[in-house]
């Protein structure tokens, strides 16, 4: 009797430094996003740099799902200014993603981008971040409240308008959606190629897609890993991103 595989999907994971030893980490909701949500098979990516043989992974992939993560791009990758005293940035995550978030969208391989895997997103193919929104001016307030339990920090924050016949709009069938904020950097100048999807009231862009992709590429601002089962909207982006792994997942099968 026959089954359908599940689609193999990777996530990114960040490093850090737990005691003594150094890890490869991945917040466990983007785990349960793939299996819950996109309905695959998680496999987590370590952050190896040159030392992941990225073609070799990609031949075996269905998807690739780039988290959020406390750490920031680090700005020489788009020319920006030094990060402030304290900034966390996380080097070895740089040199994983970047280039692979390229060749995974060049090979049509699935991809979705969240949080810093959207930031990620921008600053590979070209463009540039604001490092602190809340000095830049005129942007409302994108952080969370960290005193706040996690429930509420991950709750519904301010309205995104979603660009009509975009990939973001077929896939949810919304003008509009609420969603959850907690960045503190965000979209300076959008990269060549990719198209916005969804704007925040202080039109900041919160979504793009990669224009030229051969297959799906989206990435979002915002987390709809969290709870994603109990949010329709956020449920809908994981499912869409799932589809197209499995058709992938299905021709290489």
């Amino acid at each position: 009797m026959s089954t359908t595989r599940k689609p193999l999907i990777g996530i990114s994971c960040c490093t850090d430094q737990l005691g003594l030893h150094p890890f490869h980490i991945v917040g466990e909701k983007y785990i349960l996003g793939v299996v819950d949500g996109a309905g695959g098979l998680p496999l987590l990516i370590p952050a190896l740099g040159e030392r992941l043989d990225a073609e070799q992974l990609l031949d075996n992939l269905d998807g690739l799902l780039f988290t959020g993560s406390p750490s920031n791009v680090e700005p020489h990758h788009y020319q920006g200014p030094a990060s402030v005293e304290g900034t966390k940035h996380d080097p070895k995550r740089d040199a994983t993603n970047l280039p692979l978030i390229k060749r995974a969208v060049e090979r049509g391989i699935p991809v979705l981008g969240i949080c810093r895997g959207f930031q990620e997103m921008n600053v590979a193919f070209g463009g540039s971040l604001h490092q602190r929104l809340h000095e830049v001016g005129g942007f409302i307030e994108h952080r969370e409240d960290k005193e706040q339990p996690v429930d509420v920090q991950y709750g519904l924050s301010h309205e995104v308008q979603i660009e009509p016949g975009g990939l973001l709009y077929e896939l949810s069938g919304r003008n509009s959606a609420q969603v959850n904020s907690l960045h503190t950097q965000g979209v300076d100048q959008l990269a060549p190629g990719l198209r916005p999807e969804a704007t925040a009231p202080d039109g900041l862009i919160e979504a793009f897609s990669v224009s030229q992709a051969p297959n799906f590429a989206l990435g979002v601002q915002w987390h709809p890993e969290w709870k994603v089962t109990k949010n329709p909207f956020y449920l809908s982006i994981f499912k869409a991103f799932g589809d197209a792994c499995r058709a992938r997942a299905a021709r290489h099968s």
